[in-house]
C-alpha cells in the first residue's frame, strides 16, 4: 500500500492542544503515524516537506446545502471551491430540507427549493439510504454527513400542506425519520423560518425532536426568526422576534433533552444587532441549566437567499396576478417600507447572485438600487420585477447580517465564543455571483481572524472548524491528527492564508496560503488547485 510522508510541519491535532513539530505518515486513507520532529522521519513514496506550513484535519463545514449537487455527475467541479478552502467534510440537509425521503406521488413538492439548486435532481431515489446509496454509487467529492430534514419528511409522508397533521400523518412521519436514522442520518434539521416549519405546532416539533433524543441525533434548526420583527411572530409583542424565537427552541430542548445547534447564529438588520448580547446569553444561561446548546456561524456580514424573502404570504399567495394589481403594490410598498425602517434594511442591502432571469446575466454582482438606475425604475419597482420575471427564482447576497464593514462587534462577539461552530451556508451554482463563504471561510478563519483580529488562537479556529465539529455530529472517525483516524488533512502558510474577498463587483477569488488537502488519504489540492479527478468522498453514516 503506498504510503505519503508529510514531514516537517507544524502539527495542529485538531484537539486544541498546542501545535508541536514533527512528521506525519499516511497510508491507504489513514494516517499510520504522528512523531515529533526529534525522531528521523521514515520513507514513504511521496513525500511532502511542510517545513513553515501548518498540518491540521480536514475542515469540516457544519451547515452545507452541497446535497442538492452531490447526486450531479459534474458536482465535483461545481463544489471544487469548497475543496480548494480545505473543506473536507460537510454537514449536509440544513434547514429543514434534504433530497430524502422522496415520494414522487406526494401531492406536494420540493418545488420550492428549485432556485437553489443548479438543475433539478432525478430523484431515482426514495429512502434516506437509497439517496446515500446513490452518493456512494456515483462518488462524492466530499464526505457527507446528511441530515433529514423536516420539511420534507412532511412533503414525503402528509397531506397536510400547514398546520397540525392529523394522528396518523404525524406518526409517518416520525416512522420516516426513524427510518431515516436507521439508514444513517446523522440528524434532523428544522426549518422554521419556511414553509411548512413555519406553520408547524410546538407539539409536532417537540415530537420530531423526541425521536431524535431516541437516537441521540443532533436536531440542527433555522430559527423562526433571525430579526426583530418577522412574519412568524404577532406583530406586536413585547420581545424582539428573534429572541423569542431562540427561547421557544431552547424550551423544546429542554422538554425533549436534544442536542441542539443553532444554525447560522445571526442578528439581521441593523435595529436587531442590539439583541446580540441578550441572545448569546439566553444560549449560555440554557448550557449552565444542562441543555446542550451550541451554535454555527459564518465569518460573512451577508448570506444567500431568494428575491421573495421580504415579500409577505399575503402577496405571494395573490402571485402572478398581485404584481399587477395597484391596490397590492400600493399595500405591500407601505409595509416594505415601514418593515424596513423598523428592522433597519435598505435596497443597497439586496446584491444579485444569480437573477434567474434569461438574458439578465449582467445584473449579477450588482445591487438593487444599480438595477433601478439601470432599468430606470424605483427601487421598490425593481425588487417586484426581479421577483415577477424570475418567478422568486433570483438569488440575493442579502447584507447587514451581524454588522457590515466598520461596524463588527456583533459578528465577532459571535464567531469569538466557545460555543460556536462554523459554516459556510453557501448556495453553489455554476452562473453568477458567488457567496463569498462558499469561497473563503476556512481561510479567513484560519487566517485574518486569528493573525489579526486575534479572535482566538490558532489551535482553537482548527480545533472549532475540526474535531468540535466532528464530535457534534457523531463522527469518530476524522477530526483529529492521530494514528488511526481517517487521512483527511490540510497543509498551509499560518502567515498567507486568507480569503481573497470580494470588492465591489469583483466577486471573492480563490484563497491564499492552501498548500496541499488530503481526503481520505488522497491529495485532492496541491498549491491551491483542485488536482486528480478520482471521487474520494465518503458517506459517513450516523
Amino acid at each position: 500500500m503506498k504510503t505519503t510522508l508529510i514531514k516537517n510541519g507544524t502539527i495542529i491535532d485538531g484537539t486544541g492542544s498546542r501545535a508541536f513539530e514533527g512528521h506525519l505518515l499516511i497510508e491507504g486513507g489513514l494516517i499510520r503515524d504522528v512523531l515529533p520532529a526529534t525522531i528521523e522521519p521514515p520513507e514513504a513514496d511521496t513525500i511532502i516537506d511542510a517545513s513553515g506550513c501548518a498540518v491540521c484535519p480536514g475542515f469540516i463545514d457544519m451547515h452545507s446545502h452541497a446535497d442538492w449537487l452531490l447526486p450531479l455527475d459534474d458536482h465535483a467541479g461545481l463544489l471544487t471551491c469548497l475543496i480548494e478552502q480545505g473543506i473536507t467534510t460537510v454537514v449536509a440537509g440544513n434547514c429543514g430540507f434534504s433530497p430524502a425521503p422522496y415520494r414522487p406521488d406526494s401531492v406536494y413538492s420540493l418545488s420550492a427549493l428549485e432556485p437553489l439548486l443548479e438543475r433539478p435532481l432525478d430523484f431515482s431515489w426514495q429512502s434516506m439510504g437509497e439517496f446515500l446509496e446513490t452518493l456512494e454509487d456515483r462518488g462524492s467529492l466530499l464526505n457527507v454527513a446528511q441530515l433529514v430534514g423536516h420539511g420534507t419528511v412532511r412533503v414525503a409522508c402528509s397531506l397536510t400542506r400547514r398546520g397540525a397533521m392529523k394522528p396518523r400523518e404525524l406518526a409517518s412521519c416520525l416512522d420516516a425519520v426513524r427510518k431515516s436514522f436507521d439508514e444513517g442520518a446523522c440528524g434532523l434539521s428544522l426549518g422554521l423560518g419556511y414553509d411548512p416549519g413555519m406553520y408547524s405546532p410546538i407539539g409536532e416539533i417537540e415530537a420530531f425532536c423526541r425521536v431524535a433524543a431516541e437516537y441521540d441525533r443532533i436536531v440542527t434548526v433555522h430559527l423562526k426568526a433571525l430579526s426583530i420583527l418577522s412574519p412568524t411572530y404577532p406583530l406586536l409583542t413585547p420581545r424582539a422576534h428573534n429572541l423569542l424565537a431562540i427561547e421557544e427552541m431552547l424550551g423544546i430542548a429542554r422538554r425533549t433533552g436534544i442536542r441542539l445547534q443553532l444554525s447560522h447564529f445571526i442578528f439581521v438588520g441593523r435595529r436587531s444587532w442590539k439583541t446580540a448580547p441578550r441572545g448569546i446569553h439566553l444560549v449560555e444561561a440554557a448550557r449552565k441549566d444542562g441543555i446542550d446548546v451550541m451554535f454555527d456561524a459564518f465569518p460573512y456580514l451577508c448570506g444567500n437567499t431568494t428575491v421573495n424573502v421580504v415579500l409577505p404570504h399575503w402577496f405571494l399567495a395573490k402571485t402572478p396576478g398581485s404584481y399587477g394589481n395597484r391596490v397590492d403594490r400600493m399595500r405591500l410598498k407601505a409595509e416594505l417600507e415601514a418593515g424596513f425602517a423598523l428592522v433597519g434594511f435598505t435596497y443597497r442591502d439586496f446584491q444579485v447572485m444569480d437573477p434567474a432571469i434569461e438574458g439578465c446575466d449582467d445584473l449579477a454582482g450588482m445591487s438593487i438600487p444599480e438595477i433601478a438606475a439601470k432599468w430606470n425604475l424605483s427601487p421598490f419597482d425593481t425588487l417586484l420585477r426581479l421577483s415577477e420575471l424570475s418567478d422568486g427564482g433570483s438569488l440575493i447576497l442579502f447584507h447587514g447580517y451581524s454588522g457590515e464593514p466598520g461596524k463588527v462587534a456583533v459578528i465577532e462577539s459571535v464567531l469569538s465564543h466557545e460555543l460556536c461552530l462554523f459554516e459556510t451556508d453557501a448556495v453553489v451554482k455554476s452562473t453568477g455571483y458567488p457567496n463569498p463563504a462558499a469561497k473563503g471561510t476556512f481561510p479567513l478563519i484560519v487566517g485574518p481572524l486569528v493573525r489579526d483580529r486575534k479572535l482566538f488562537s490558532l489551535e482553537q479556529a482548527v480545533h472549532r472548524s475540526t474535531l468540535a465539529s466532528a464530535l457534534r455530529c457523531g463522527i469518530r472517525d476524522r477530526g483529529v491528527v492521530a494514528p488511526g483516524k481517517a487521512a483527511d488533512l490540510v497543509v498551509f502558510d499560518p502567515e498567507t492564508v486568507s480569503d481573497t474577498p470580494p470588492v465591489g463587483r469583483a466577486p471573492a477569488g480563490r484563497p491564499a496560503g492552501i498548500r496541499h488537502v488530503f481526503l481520505n488519504g488522497a491529495e485532492v489540492v496541491r498549491d491551491g488547485s483542485r488536482v486528480g479527478s478520482v471521487l474520494t468522498g465518503k458517506v459517513l453514516r450516523g
